[in-house]
């Protein structure tokens, strides 16, 4: 029997499925779930694994798992919103079944995560350095990553205490959860897929965003030609903590009701 994949459920309207990302769970929406569910029923999930949401000790840990797991909790038909590794399982999802999505949205994220030759991404040294580091502490490991994710933010400091906060406010994943989300990171590649995409895509990036850069909007924009891409210019990482009215704005303007 498939543990159930915790998840709150509040609004009402079209149904928007958010998905957070590695490290963290689905209290990092609670500042941008009050206007979103003033125009959607909006699904806050906690991906299998972390949070509230246990991942099934007969089930192994890979990202296909990750992704049928997370599948099977979605309502039958929404619009689906994944931020940094969640916008890489929301991009699979849509890829494996198209008529459960209605719209697909991307926020700080990329069909493949690491730096390569023509490829902006993250420092592969920096996801093997954390690797290397959750056996020993994987505590401040996950502090260390989520520092970087606010990093060129005006608000930067305030934004790290805050999504501590709302990490802190539920069960850490396990370390083997996070190594093989790590993994994922660096190994997952969705790019020659995109162009199989057959719903309308959202791409929200932040300018400041030292993980995600925006100088791999181009090399999306060609992979996925159809897609419409937003560039929020005075976020980095986590645009929906940076600026959460901005981003929100940004969100409803381009996704029907």
């Amino acid at each position: 029997m498939v543990t159930p994949v915790w998840q709150s459920v509040s609004g009402a309207g079209t149904d928007l499925v958010v998905l957070h990302g590695w490290g963290l769970n689905a209290s990092i929406w609670q500042a941008v779930a009050a206007p979103l569910q003033a125009h959607r029923r909006l699904h806050c999930i906690d991906l299998p694994g972390y949070g509230e949401s246990p991942w099934p000790s007969a089930v192994p840990i890979s990202f296909d798992q990750l992704v049928e797991l997370t599948a099977a909790a979605l309502p039958a038909r929404c619009q689906l919103l994944g931020w940094s590794l969640g916008g890489l399982v929301a991009t699979a999802i849509a890829l494996r079944y198209p008529e459960r999505v209605s719209q697909l949205i991307t926020v700080a994220s990329s069909p493949y995560f690491p730096a390569a030759d023509q490829w902006p991404g993250i420092d592969p040294h920096i996801l093997n350095t954390f690797a290397r580091q959750l056996s020993a502490d994987f505590k401040r490991t996950v502090e260390r990553f989520l520092a970087l994710q606010s990093l060129g933010s005006q608000s930067a400091k305030a934004d790290v205490k805050q999504i501590k906060e709302w990490l802190f406010s539920k069960p850490m994943a396990k370390p083997e959860v996070l190594d093989a989300g790590l993994d994922m990171l660096s190994s997952v590649d969705l790019r020659a897929e995109l162009a199989r995409l057959s719903m309308p895509m959202l791409r929200i990036y932040g300018r400041l965003d030292s993980l995600v850069p925006a100088a791999v909007v181009p090399y999306v924009d060609q992979l996925a030609p159809t897609s419409k891409a937003i560039i929020l210019p005075h976020c980095s990482h986590a645009p929906f903590v940076n600026e959460p009215e901005v981003f929100c704005q940004a969100l409803l303007d381009h996704t029907p009701s």
